[in-house]
């Protein structure tokens, strides 16, 4: 039985869900772009009343939110919130009300987003090995990132051998993530960047594992 259509309301500032929306658009299936919502990038640091910039109905069933300003992040989970519309906003802030993962590439597998759910969010491969178990012949893509960095890095690693795929696999899809590389965590150290490629790395060791 197929999957009945997801349509999502994208929300962005400065063009920063455009990675995301060629993504989405490329590799997702049963997926609807049902709007795409850019506001403003020069904006007060305090905004007072909020709902200004936002219209009064959403027309997707799931919301995307790329939205940077924490006024106008809280005041657009809450709407959505109203409306029983879930909202996906990852970022480094976990926020109440959303799904925050700290990457597009961190959300774990959930029935609650529809389509999009189901195909993005914490990567998945299917390998086939050759040369008796040892190179990589055949790769594709079960779930992956919303970025494309999933798909993108493919053909970086088929041919190559189990071990230098899982050498690259980081750097390769560091190259297309598009997570703040600037946003390290004063704690361990790490930013959404090497998030990414460490998740990415797991992903593929474990369907070499699994061939």
């Amino acid at each position: 039985m197929p999957s009945p259509t997801t349509k999502i309301s994208i929300f962005q500032q400065s063009g920063i869900g455009e990675k995301k929306i060629q993504g989405l658009q490329a590799y997702g299936k049963d997926i609807i772009i049902a709007e795409i919502i850019t506001l403003p990038t020069s904006l007060a640091d305090f905004i007072e009343e909020p709902g200004d910039y936002f219209p009064s109905t959403i027309k997707g069933d799931l919301v995307l939110s790329f939205i940077k300003h924490p006024d106008l992040s809280d005041y657009l989970i809450s709407l959505c919130n109203s409306l029983s519309i879930p909202v996906v906003a990852s970022g480094p802030r976990l926020i109440q009300g959303a799904f925050s993962p700290v990457t597009c590439c961190a959300l774990p597998p959930t029935d609650k987003l529809g389509a999009y759910g189901e195909q993005f969010g914490v990567p998945e491969y299917s390998v086939t090995l050759s040369d008796n178990g040892q190179t990589i012949s055949g790769l594709s893509v079960t779930r992956g990132a919303s970025c494309g960095a999933t798909w993108l890095v493919l053909p970086k690693l088929i041919g190559r051998t189990k071990e230098i795929a899982l050498e690259i696999i980081a750097r390769e899809v560091q190259y297309h993530c598009q997570a703040d590389p600037s946003a390290f965590d004063p704690v361990s150290g790490k930013s959404p960047l090497h998030f990414a490629g460490k998740v990415h790395t797991k992903a593929l060791m474990k369907a070499i594992d699994k061939a």
